[in-house]
């Protein structure tokens, strides 16, 4: 995921800082989900222990921050303006809801103290969610290029 996060910037960087700073935080929410997926760390031991209640809530804060952006600020402005930017809205933004409401599920289950007892429960949500973003970050990047390809034959 961390490579389809460079590779959005390096194709779609510089096309409008509102989108340069989202995929920042996109960048951002990608570096904490490693940590918390236990993707960073280097344990002897092949055992995987739980991210603390710290991790959990600083990347929940990330994760609400990230999909409110896009919510309510990224999304009409990556699509507005055309009609094949409004269609393409309208056929992905049902898709895009489905996501957000597995990560808002996420968060309702993490953001406050995790019981240490549902491992394997956490860990399974955690590996969920990676799949969630994967999916999201796809939909969000056909909707940046629509900007982008606008962008380019306006030039």
């Amino acid at each position: 995921m961390l490579s389809q996060v460079e590779q959005a910037q390096k194709q779609w960087g510089g096309t409008h800082t509102a989108v340069d700073n989202w995929l920042a935080e996109r960048q951002q929410l990608l570096v904490e989900f490693c940590q918390i997926a236990g993707l960073t760390t280097h344990k002897s031991s092949g055992r995987k222990e739980l991210p603390n209640t710290l991790q959990l809530e600083s990347f929940c804060e990330v994760l609400m921050d990230y999909i409110s952006a896009g919510h309510f600020e990224i999304f009409d402005m990556l699509v507005a303006g055309d009609s094949c930017g409004e269609d393409l809205r309208e056929a992905l933004y049902p898709k895009l809801l489905i996501t957000t409401d597995r990560c808002l599920k996420f968060n309702d289950q993490f953001s406050g103290p995790v019981n240490t007892e549902s491992g394997v429960q956490a860990e399974i949500a955690i590996a969920k969610l990676g799949e969630i973003l994967a999916e999201r970050f796809e939909l969000e990047d056909q909707m940046i290029g629509h900007l982008s390809n606008s962008n380019s034959e306006e030039s």
